[in-house]
């Protein structure tokens, strides 16, 4: 056993450091970046039944410490997906899971049975979460549909499901109980705050969609908030995402409750940023004697109430 090794339930990683859907594209536009066999796994971009053209333009403007994207999941469909860049992703000797979305159960169970053709697969991510098209996160914000399109997806195919949440809810702890509930093998959290930006010298929203999600280190607190949360609500593993950029983000969210982390936004501007993370986390183990680095995972100690006296 590496000291890096990580158990999500049934799904297995070589390390925890994985690089999030819609930020990697479908990895051969990272190929003079990052070696792709030393991440923990890469999640390609959002797949869809049917080819998407996503949202108008514009769809991205940086934010203070962020980015707001409103890309709409443009995605040329699953056909195409299978077609054209699973064989080369399954080549890549690292964990691939798929993330997938649709505007239904149906849809989320129709793709995962197409996937469970490919055994090679390391799971499938449920996006059930996106901000940024019609319907793309009423799956996410109620638990009973939550647990509606997780256990219809695990009852549909053999793969090791993850649920990614939304965190545009009012209590994301009740959506995580429902998808661990549903047979979830684990969550990703979170996907993006919406917001939007403006332009007030020409009275018109910034980006073509008017609003958009809001991702990038502004956003680390409230997602690490939400994963600590939750790690006290369910018993299943937690990826992290959310603003993680240095080793020393990796470890809040592992100290918060997360077994595995995803790398986002970093990925644009670092795009080496990843794999360089699992060599300094390795080394950090190393230096701190664990023979594993799950025995971090959920160590946070909170501080002691103080009574006053009567």
């Amino acid at each position: 056993m590496s000291r890096l090794d990580v158990q999500l339930n049934r799904l297995s990683l070589k390390n925890p450091i994985l690089v999030a859907s819609g930020t990697f594209g479908y990895a051969r536009e990272a190929t003079a970046f990052a070696q792709f066999s030393r991440l923990g796994g890469i999640v390609p971009k959002t797949i869809t039944p049917q080819p998407r053209r996503g949202n108008p333009t514009p769809r991205t403007v940086e934010t203070s410490c962020g980015l707001l994207n409103s890309i709409g999941l443009d995605n040329d469909g699953i056909d195409a997906f299978a077609a054209k860049h699973l064989d080369y992703l399954l080549g890549l000797d690292t964990a691939v899971i798929a993330n997938i979305a649709g505007h239904n159960a149906d849809e989320f169970v129709e793709m995962a049975t197409r996937l469970n053709e490919f055994s090679d697969l390391a799971a499938l991510e449920l996006n059930i979460s996106c901000p940024n098209v019609s319907g793309g996160v009423d799956y996410g914000t109620d638990p009973s549909l939550t647990a509606e399109v997780v256990g219809r997806v695990r009852s549909a195919c053999d793969l090791p499901v993850i649920a990614k949440l939304t965190p545009n809810v009012t209590n994301i702890t009740e959506i995580a109980a429902a998808a661990a509930g549903a047979g979830a093998d684990a969550v990703s959290l979170v996907n993006t705050f919406l917001g939007m930006a403006i332009d007030w010298r020409r009275r018109k929203p910034v980006l073509g969609n008017v609003v958009g999600g809001l991702s990038g280190p502004a956003i680390k607190p409230l997602a690490l908030r939400a994963v600590w949360q939750v790690a006290q609500a369910v018993e299943i593993p937690i990826i992290g995402i959310g603003g993680i950029a240095s080793l020393d983000d990796v470890m809040e969210f592992m100290v918060a409750g997360a077994t595995a982390v995803q790398i986002g936004t970093a990925n644009f501007y670092d795009p080496g940023l990843a794999c360089r993370l699992v060599d300094e986390l390795d080394a950090l183990v190393a230096a701190e004697g664990f023979e594993n680095v799950s025995e971090f995972v959920g160590t946070l100690t909170l501080p002691q109430q103080e009574t006053c006296p009567t």
